[in-house]
C-alpha cells in the first residue's frame, strides 16, 4: 500500500484534509478516484481535471485498446493496477500509453518495467471505463487464473488481494469476477456451456444473450469451475449423470443475491445455467416499467376494488412479476393484510407476507393458497395458475372478497380466458371474477445518451406495419425515427435497460357473453378491440413514435402469431 505521501500529488495536498488523504491511501485503485472525488465535493469528471491540472497528465475518455500493446503486461497486473495500453496519436514512436484512473506511483511503474523496456506515457481515464476495457481486452475474471508462477519473483507481490497461488483458490477468484461481472452488467442469467475444447460463458442482458470474453487458458480450469459452482450451491459434486438444482447466496457490496442453479449433463461436460434474483434490488413502479398515463388510471381503477382477480400473462421472462410487484406497492399500506405465494421470491414486498414454495414438501400454490385463505387476508399474490385447482381456488377467493393478483404463460390478454376455461373454469365464474388482464413484452430501451433520429425508408416502414397489423395510416408524416448509435454507458449497443408493452383488458358486457358462450381467442380479442383495448402492436408502436425503441426490438418481441 503506498505511504500517505506518495498517493496524492503535492499540489492537491493543502486541498484535503489528513483524514481524507488517509482513506485515499487505503482506497483500491478502483475506488480512488472517487474517494477523491467526494472529498473535494465534485464529481469524477470533475476529479479527473483536477489532477490533470496538479500532474500535468492528459484526460483521455475516448479509449482504444493497444492490441499490438496487450500481450506485454500480465492480466493479472492490469487488473489489480487498473491501466490499460491504448493508443494515443500524441504519443511518441515506442511509447507504451498506459490509461489509469490514478497517477503511477514508485512501486507500479517498477512493475511495468519489468515487463517492458519501452518509455512509458500515462494518461488519465474514468475507473469504470478502464474497467470495461479491461474486461473486453483480457477477459471477464482477467488475471483471475494466473498463478504467481505467472509473474516475476520479486519481493512485492502485486497482488493487492489475497495473492495466493493454487489453482483452487484462481478458480474462486475467477468464479467470483465472472458473477460480479453479471451483477455490474445488469445481467438475469449466467450460463456456463463445455464446448469441444472450451468453455462458453454468456450472460443474458436485456432478455438477449451476449458472449464473453473469457481467458485463454480457461479450458484448462473448466472441471474446476463447474465443481466450484456446484460446491456453492451445495450439491453432490460426484454426480455427474444427472441434473441437479440447488441455490447459492452470493453478497455483492453489501447486497445478498439469491442465484438459483441448475445443471444438466451434456456431451462434453455439466452444463450449468444460474439465475440472479435480486432480493433488494430497486422496485420499480408503474412509471418506471412504461405504462403511460391512460394505462395507469385503469390499472390504478381497479387496484382500488375489494375483490376480483387481476392477471399478467405473457411468455417467461417477459417481466410479469415485476408488474405484480409494482401493483403491490402501489395498494400496499397499514390497514391491507397482504399475503404471497411465489416461486421463487423476486422481490421483498415491505409489510407483506411472503412464502416461498417447496413442492419436494409438499407445499405448492395449490396447497399454500388453501391455507393463505385461513389467514385473513385482504390481498393474495399468487405467483403462477399452473393448474386447474391453483386456478378453482384464486378465482373463488376473488369472489369471496379478496382481491388477488396471478399471472398466466398465454400469447396475449384475450387468450387468458379461454386458457381458464380449457383448465376446466366454468365461464360464468370467469366472468363474474375477472377484472382485469394485462398481456405484457419487454423491449430493449435506447440508450439516452446516444440515440439519434434516423431516416426511415418508407417501404420499410410500411412493410413493419403490415407485419405488426397496423393500419398504413399510422405511416403518415414519419420521416424518421429515433435508432442505436452507441457509446460508453450502453457498451457500444446502443440500448440500455428495457420497456414494457402492454395490452390491457377490461372485460365488458359483450366480451362476458362471449365468454359465457366458450367463443375463441380470435372472437374474443375482436370483440375487446372494439371496445376499446390497445393492442401489443399499438402499445409497441406509441413507444417506437415517442424514442423509447426501436421498430426491429418491436417486431423481434410480438411475432406474426401474436397478432
Amino acid at each position: 500500500m503506498p505511504t500517505d505521501q506518495d498517493v496524492l500529488p503535492a499540489a492537491l495536498r493543502s486541498r484535503l484534509k489528513e483524514e481524507q488523504i488517509r482513506s485515499l491511501a487505503e482506497a483500491s485503485r478502483a475506488r480512488r478516484l472517487a474517494t477523491f472525488a467526494t472529498a473535494l465535493g465534485v464529481d469524477e469528471a470533475a476529479a479527473l481535471q483536477e489532477l490533470k491540472a496538479a500532474t500535468g497528465l492528459s484526460v483521455i475518455t475516448d479509449l482504444r485498446p493497444d492490441q499490438d500493446a496487450l500481450p506485454i503486461l500480465p492480466a493479472r497486473l492490469v487488473r489489480d493496477f487498473l491501466i490499460v495500453p491504448i493508443v494515443s496519436p500524441e504519443s511518441a514512436p515506442g511509447t507504451l500509453t498506459l490509461a489509469t484512473t490514478w497517477p503511477a506511483d514508485a512501486v507500479m511503474a517498477d512493475w511495468i518495467a519489468t515487463f517492458t523496456p519501452r518509455p512509458l506515457r500515462w494518461a488519465l481515464s474514468p475507473a469504470d471505463r478502464i474497467s470495461q476495457l479491461v474486461v473486453e481486452s483480457y477477459g471477464v475474471g482477467a488475471g483471475s487464473l494466473e498463478g504467481d508462477e505467472d509473474l516475476p519473483d520479486l519481493a512485492v507481490n502485486v497482488a493487492a488481494a489475497d495473492g495466493e497461488a493454487d489453482e483452487e483458490a484462481a478458480v474462486v477468484r475467477f468464479v467470483t469476477d465472472v458473477i460480479s461481472q453479471a451483477i455490474e452488467d445488469g445481467a438475469t442469467d449466467i450460463h456456463f456451456e463445455p464446448q469441444e475444447g472450451a468453455l462458453r460463458i454468456r450472460y443474458r442482458v436485456d432478455g438477449l444473450l451476449v458472449p464473453v470474453s473469457l481467458p485463454d487458458n480457461l479450458i484448462r480450469y473448466q472441471d474446476a469451475v463447474i465443481s466450484r459452482l456446484k460446491i456453492m450451491a451445495r450439491l453432490n459434486i460426484s454426480e455427474k449423470r444427472l441434473p441437479q438444482d440447488g441455490r447459492i447466496n452470493f453478497k455483492a457490496g453489501g447486497n445478498t443475491l439469491d442465484i438459483r442453479v441448475s445443471t444438466i449433463p451434456t456431451i462434453y461436460a455439466e452444463s450449468v445455467s444460474l439465475r440472479l434474483l435480486n432480493l433488494r434490488r430497486e422496485a420499480y413502479t408503474m412509471d418506471r416499467l412504461g405504462m403511460n398515463s391512460t394505462e395507469q388510471a385503469a390499472i390504478k381503477r381497479v387496484l382500488e376494488f375489494p375483490h376480483g382477480i387481476i392477471l399478467v400473462t405473457g411468455p417467461t421472462g417477459s417481466g410479469k412479476s415485476t408488474s405484480l410487484n409494482a401493483f403491490l406497492r402501489q395498494i400496499n399500506s397499514t390497514d391491507l393484510r397482504i399475503v404471497t405465494v411465489e416461486d421463487p421470491i423476486e422481490y421483498e414486498v415491505p409489510g407483506a407476507n411472503q412464502i416461498q414454495v417447496r413442492p419436494e414438501i409438499g407445499l405448492t400454490f395449490a396447497s399454500a393458497l388453501r391455507h393463505i385463505l385461513r389467514q385473513d387476508p385482504d390481498v393474495i399474490m399468487v405467483g403462477e395458475v399452473r393448474d386447474r385447482e391453483t386456478a378453482d381456488i384464486a378465482i373463488r377467493a376473488s369472489l369471496t372478497g379478496h382481491l388477488v393478483f396471478s399471472t398466466l404463460h398465454t400469447n396475449d390478454a384475450p387468450g387468458a380466458i379461454t386458457r381458464l376455461i380449457d383448465m376446466g373454469i366454468e365461464p360464468f365464474l370467469i366472468t363474474s371474477a375477472v377484472e382485469l388482464v394485462i398481456a405484457q413484452r419487454l423491449v430493449r430501451r435506447l440508450c439516452e445518451h446516444c440515440a439519434r433520429p434516423a431516416p426511415i425508408e418508407a417501404g420499410k416502414l410500411r412493410d413493419s406495419l403490415s407485419i405488426l397489423g397496423l393500419d398504413q395510416a399510422e405511416a403518415e408524416g414519419v420521416a424518421q425515427l429515433s435508432g442505436p448509435v452507441g457509446c460508453d454507458r450502453c457498451r457500444q449497443t446502443g440500448f440500455r435497460g428495457r420497456i414494457g408493452l402492454f395490452e390491457i383488458l377490461e372485460p365488458s358486457p359483450e366480451l362476458h357473453d362471449l365468454v359465457i358462450r366458450r367463443e375463441s381467442t380470435r372472437n374474443l380479442a375482436r370483440c375487446a378491440r372494439e371496445h376499446g383495448m390497445r393492442s401489443l402492436q399499438q402499445s409497441g408502436w406509441e413507444k417506437v413514435r415517442s424514442g423509447h425503441t426501436t421498430l426491429d426490438e418491436v417486431l423481434r418481441v410480438i411475432t406474426v402469431s401474436d397478432h
